[in-house]
């Protein structure tokens, strides 16, 4: 079984998107520096997920775009993946809160792939987990200029 077979039964298993809890993390996300917009996917009527845009001018030119994808259920259960593009990869991880049978009820799938899992430290507050998930996505951005400054 794949991940994404894994968390599409674990998406039936947490119950239905809460949209409260999604737009609230929307609105707190949108006061972030590296959170340029937000909206629901497809649509705010009958969302899947809630795209929350990151700034690309805060990161170094070799990364074209980047943003996390949040699902967050009426169980507390979540998922917040984050992506960043460049071309012709794609780095990302995610951290998830839901039963899984070869890992802990909260863990994270590490980059540069999201493949493996392990032990996450995040709670399950949906305000606590988004700027936590913020403050590491500030780190990284750091950590991409520091990188990309040194001598080749």
């Amino acid at each position: 079984m794949s991940d994404d077979d894994d968390d599409a039964e674990t998406a039936a298993d947490s119950g239905r998107l809460d949209r409260t809890a999604m737009e609230t993390i929307g609105r707190r996300a949108e006061t972030h520096p590296l959170v340029e917009s937000w909206r629901f996917e497809p649509d705010r009527i009958a969302p899947r997920s809630l795209v929350l845009t990151l700034d690309a001018t805060a990161y170094p030119s070799a990364v074209d775009a980047a943003r996390i994808d949040v699902h967050w259920f009426v169980t507390g259960d979540y998922y917040f993946h984050y992506v960043e593009e460049r071309s012709p990869s794609r780095f990302q991880c995610r951290w998830d809160r839901h039963p899984k049978t070869d890992a802990t009820r909260n863990h994270f799938h590490p980059p540069p792939d999201a493949n493996g899992v392990e032990p996450s430290p995040l709670g399950d507050h949906h305000l606590d987990v988004l700027f936590s998930v913020l403050d590491w996505v500030a780190e990284r951005v750091e950590r991409r200029h520091d990188e990309s400054d040194r001598p080749a």
